[in-house]
């Protein structure tokens, strides 16, 4: 089980990840090969100030 205690890859990516991207809180390391196998996502800047606002 992941550290928020999500563990279902399918529903976390289309529940989560997605909604988090849209909102702007993380951002793909490789935006220009999104399906790449190495893909990996951070808070983006407005994430981070989000985690210090409620951190």
């Amino acid at each position: 089980m992941g550290i928020m205690g999500l563990s279902h890859r399918p529903t976390f990516r289309k529940n989560y990840l997605r909604s988090a991207m849209s909102a702007g809180l993380v951002e793909m390391t490789r935006p220009k090969s999104p399906t790449a196998k190495n893909q990996k996502y951070r808070l983006s800047v407005r994430g981070r100030e989000m985690v210090e606002e409620l951190g």
